[in-house]
């Protein structure tokens, strides 16, 4: 029996193979652009590994698109068939794969309890069940399936510096700021290529108002993202909302046009970065040009996909107001699924899709009253579309200017309020500045509403 490089049996018997799949797991867990490769190599190599199938169909999942389903499901099949000479650890992952690919990703999140509760160093199974959780929308049941596993962690294991990442990213969603700074610093001293601990510590910047604080945190820890997948882009969208919340414009959009567009894909995570960033900077007045219009263009064509509500939302952003009845597509699309039901995903296209949709279409098309009233029922189950904070503070600012926009300036000063209180009871740039307009909007019945771009 061989082990890998945490510690776990493996079913895998050819050294090559093995220092590759020690590399696929450290992939996953650093966010590695080399990670697929490796899993190549395990896949040919060992070819009755069924562990290498799951992670295959299962990376191909948290992709979120709908063409990747079949190659999924080739990928359970194979798995499947060699489950017999697999050890009950790996099986686990089978039958992850085998639950959400029935649409039920929380099942797959169980099935990875189940690995830590006998196999609490297991870090591939730690990551996934976050990583999982983080698309369900699930801040507390990633917190607690970390603390629970934390102890079992020397701090000469393989995997630790990963776990802080990931036990720093938590903390920051459930409130407990400082404490998340500080284990993400931590991450970051003992693996330097965890991205994900370094962007927690972002994330805390973004969520206690300081810009500032945070540009001089990512400044000269390139390295730590360099080597990334298209995470990548996402850490500098996070250095670009820093600009922006500092009134630096200019540099936000630079970022926007270098770092964060600089392949032109379609992936959902690099069309929510994207579009939120330009959303954002519109909402601030600023003429994003023609930046729009390649990200209609591929959103146009994701219109039927339902993988994720998440990822259909941020498609709506680049087409209302620009592409008018393919976002209406859209919308109509995501009522269907959540009538239709049967998964969690479409549960999801109810609740919070659905009024969350509905909104967005309404403030594209100038409707800011019914966009105010929609948005402001979707804010409830916000959370439950995935992500984090951040990515989702795009729609809180879109639900508050509509509401301005709509002179309801009570009904926005209270998510204003709520906002506060959930950044720690700091106010960032956005929130002084709706706080100015709100004020002058009581004193001058003529200006009491955002002026649209």
């Amino acid at each position: 029996m061989t082990h890998d490089i945490f510690g776990q049996d493996s079913s895998l018997t050819d050294a090559a193979a093995l220092q590759d799949w020690n590399a696929v797991q450290l992939g996953v867990l650093s966010h590695a652009a080399a990670t697929a490769d490796h899993l190549g190599a395990v896949l040919k190599a060992a070819p009755d590994f069924a562990l290498a199938h799951a992670i295959k169909g299962l990376s191909l999942l948290m992709l979120g698109r709908s063409e990747l389903l079949p190659t999924a499901r080739e990928a359970l099949r194979d798995a499947k068939a060699l489950y017999d000479g697999a050890l009950p650890r790996e099986r686990k992952y089978v039958d992850a794969l085998e639950n959400w690919l029935a649409g039920r990703p929380s099942q797959a999140i169980q099935r990875m309890e189940e690995v830590l509760d006998i196999f609490p160093q297991d870090t591939l199974a730690m990551k996934l069940s976050h990583g999982i959780r983080f698309i369900m929308g699930d801040p507390a049941g990633m917190r607690a399936s970390i603390e629970r596993v934390l102890p079992s962690y020397d701090p000469d294991h393989a995997g630790r510096g990963y776990l802080l990442g990931c036990h720093s990213f938590s903390l920051e969603e459930t409130g407990e700021y400082e404490r998340a700074a500080n284990a993400g610093r931590q991450a970051l001293w003992m693996a330097p290529d965890d991205a994900w601990g370094l962007h927690a510590v972002a994330h805390v910047h973004d969520m206690t108002g300081n810009a500032e604080a945070g540009l001089e945190w990512l400044e000269g820890r390139e390295d730590a993202w360099a080597h990334c997948n298209n995470f990548r882009y996402h850490v500098w969208w996070h250095k670009a909302l820093m600009h922006l919340d500092l009134g630096q414009m200019d540099a936000a959009i630079a970022l926007y046009d270098t770092e964060v567009r600089k392949d032109k894909t379609d992936d959902y995570r690099d069309i929510s970065n994207a579009t939120s960033l330009l959303m954002r900077l519109e909402l601030e007045g600023v003429d994003v040009g023609p930046r729009w219009e390649e990200l209609a263009n591929l959103c146009a064509a994701r219109t039927e996909d339902g993988s994720l509500i998440f990822a259909d939302l941020h498609y709506l952003l680049a087409l209302t107001g620009h592409r008018k009845e393919e976002a209406h597509k859209l919308v109509k699309r995501i009522h269907a699924d959540a009538g239709a039901g049967g998964s969690e995903a479409k549960e999801r296209m109810a609740a919070p899709g659905c009024a969350a949709a509905d909104g967005l279409e309404a403030f594209g098309d100038g409707n800011y009253k019914a966009a105010f009233a929609n948005l402001s029922t979707a804010r409830a189950t916000l959370q439950l579309a995935g992500g984090s904070h951040a990515q989702r503070d795009v729609f809180e600012r879109i639900t508050i200017d509509a509401g301005l926009r709509a002179g309801q300036l009570d009904e926005a000063e209270a998510i204003l309020d709520d906002r506060c209180v959930k950044r720690g009871g700091t106010e960032d740039n956005y929130a002084l500045a709706r706080r100015a307009l709100i004020a002058e909007g009581r004193n001058s019945p003529d200006a009491k509403s955002v002026p649209a771009e």
